[in-house]
């Protein structure tokens, strides 16, 4: 989106507090459990020095929530980006506990990030700021505890000197410290295009069940990160029609399908896809999002599609590839106008689920190829949409008020079953 941010984008945790409620009270979760799930277990908030390549040093803020830990050790993302701040973390790590339980992975939901703009910093200092930052956290990561992953402005180097800071600190290689780390250094194969090969799989079950065959369907993607990028490549070897990308400055439009190897090449030699008018016809965020396609991917952040937006959406369809990318408000519009929206729980929860791969492998030093790895996404995608699709059935509910009845419960489950201590 252009310019500062807006109203609609201002209260992620809001957001997420809400579509918790709405699930607890149509579910009856009972009163004590309620606010038990209601907040984060706990918090760190880290202000930090980073020495920069000209000698000089700059303060940055940090943090690391914990959400719920019932079903097992911590698990989310690490983002860099100029608007972190804990609100926004305290809700991508609450949306975290309920993907791990949608998916059933043995995990509660944990969340970090540094507000900075990692594109602006050198190599040198991004390491510096990594390296710093992870020390900040060690009282709390760990590979029974809490295993970070990439996130918006994050990548497998990033993990790497992650994965590094923590072992010099204990003294010895832990690799199941975090996951999205290269393959040299106990990596997952298939871990790169998870998230986006999650979302196709989720998409052509949805498609299936709505009674639809055809694979030239046309795409928008909104992003161009990691997931955006990897939508763009995994719906277009798919066979669809991916006829709109975008960064966070505009898009590109082309009615014949975007051709991935111009926009490429124009990005290797240092342009972004909002100024790569040789791919089509450049177009803004907000035209984006109001394509008449298919299949719409919000791919970016949260808070893009809101209730300011919401009824200019033409997209039979939307999965959410970013996390909180629809508000409460815009659910509501969309869902009266008929347009179904595959939740982020499920929709982007392949990452996380080849994550968990990449975590067991690590703790066995025992790898797996990437044919088996793409076998056990689909399958547990395919597994985690018949159950949602089965919990909506014909009550009227939308997809993400089904893959919250199951998320909660199981978390109210194993809460309620661990008890009390002391």
């Amino acid at each position: 989106m252009n310019g500062g941010v807006s109203a609609h984008q201002s209260a992620p945790y809001a957001a997420a507090l809400a579509q918790f409620d709405r699930a607890a009270e149509r579910i009856q979760l009972d009163r004590n459990l309620r606010d038990v799930l209601r907040s984060p277990k706990r918090e760190l908030v880290v202000n930090f020095p980073v020495e920069m390549d000209d000698g000089s040093v700059r303060l940055y803020s940090g943090y690391r929530v914990h959400h719920n830990v019932a079903r097992g050790p911590a698990k989310g993302g690490i983002r860099y980006h100029p608007r972190a701040d804990l609100d926004e973390v305290r809700a991508l790590a609450m949306w975290m506990t309920w993907k791990c339980a949608v998916m059933n992975l043995p995990y509660g939901g944990a969340k970090g990030g540094v507000a900075v703009n990692s594109r602006g910093l050198s190599s040198r200092e991004l390491e510096n700021l990594t390296r710093r930052y992870t020390s900040e956290i060690i009282p709390l990561i760990g590979p029974e505890a809490d295993i970070p992953a990439p996130d918006v402005g994050t990548n497998a180097q990033v993990m790497a000197w992650l994965m590094d800071t923590y072992s010099m600190h204990v003294g010895h290689s832990v690799p199941a410290v975090v996951t999205g780390k290269p393959i040299e250094i106990g990596g997952s194969a298939g871990r790169a295009l998870a998230t986006s090969t999650g979302m196709l799989v989720a998409t052509e079950e949805v498609r299936r069940r709505q009674g639809h065959v055809d694979t030239r369907a046309t795409v928008a993607v909104q992003g161009s990160g990691n997931v955006g990028w990897g939508a763009l490549q995994v719906f277009g070897e798919a066979g669809y029609s991916v006829v709109g990308i975008s960064d966070s400055r505009g898009g590109v439009y082309n009615s014949s399908g975007l051709d991935r190897s111009v926009l490429a090449a124009h990005i290797r030699s240092g342009g972004r896809v909002s100024e790569c008018d040789a791919a089509g016809d450049l177009i803004s965020n907000e035209e984006l999002l109001a394509l008449e396609v298919d299949i719409l991917a919000p791919s970016a952040i949260e808070g893009e599609i809101h209730a300011g937006n919401a009824a200019d959406v033409r997209a039979a369809l939307i999965v959410e590839g970013a996390n909180g990318p629809v508000t409460p408000e815009a659910d509501e519009e969309l869902q009266s106008r008929g347009i179904v929206v595959v939740p982020d729980i499920l929709a982007n929860a392949g990452g996380v689920t080849v994550s968990y791969f990449e975590w067991v492998q690590g703790l066995q030093q025992f790898f797996w190829t990437a044919e088996e790895i793409s076998e056990r996404l689909s399958s547990h995608m395919r597994n985690a949409v018949d159950e949602v699709w089965a919990k909506v059935g014909d009550r009227g509910i939308s997809l993400r008020d089904g893959a919250y009845e199951i998320a909660i419960h199981r978390v109210a489950e194993a809460t309620r079953l661990r008890g009390i201590y002391p």
